[in-house]
């Protein structure tokens, strides 16, 4: 198993970046190599990615839910194997430190160079990067789920 943590800070209150970061499905418009994902139902997500070349599908549940805290998950098909979390800490009333954890077990050939490279710490930190400049162009979440799972 391999870890990623990485963190960012957004220039809006804790609430629009927790809710912004429930809309999955909004996911591929700031996260390099993510297609497309389907949210199933409020705890389930398809995911479509091609990172390093390489298709993946695959499912994923949420396993912890805090509204304004943090969101975790698992996959739970497909040949992803994955955990983590991202969770929030409100700096003051219109800043919010966004952090990035994830644990992965690097599958084939170019996951694992990728791993090796730093190529899938990179793409986190950038990920991130594109949240911040995604939430802060809005200024407001395209939608929320304020639900405890």
């Amino acid at each position: 198993m391999s870890k990623v943590q990485e963190s960012i800070d957004v220039d809006v209150p804790i609430s629009t970046a927790y809710n912004q970061w429930t809309q999955f499905e909004d996911f591929p418009m700031f996260m390099e190599g993510v297609e497309e994902v389907t949210q199933i139902d409020d705890r389930h997500n398809h995911w479509k990615t091609k990172i390093a070349g390489v298709s993946r599908e695959f499912d994923t549940e949420i396993v912890d839910q805090v509204p304004d805290d943090h969101v975790a998950w698992r996959t739970i098909h497909g040949d992803v194997r994955q955990t983590g979390m991202v969770s929030f800490e409100q700096i003051d009333a219109r800043h919010t430190r966004v952090m990035m954890e994830m644990d992965f077990q690097p599958g084939g050939m170019a996951e694992k160079a990728a791993d090796m490279t730093g190529m899938l710490d990179r793409q986190v930190k950038g990920d991130l990067r594109r949240f911040k400049h995604f939430i802060e162009k809005r200024g407001q979440e395209s939608g929320g789920y304020r639900g405890t799972l």
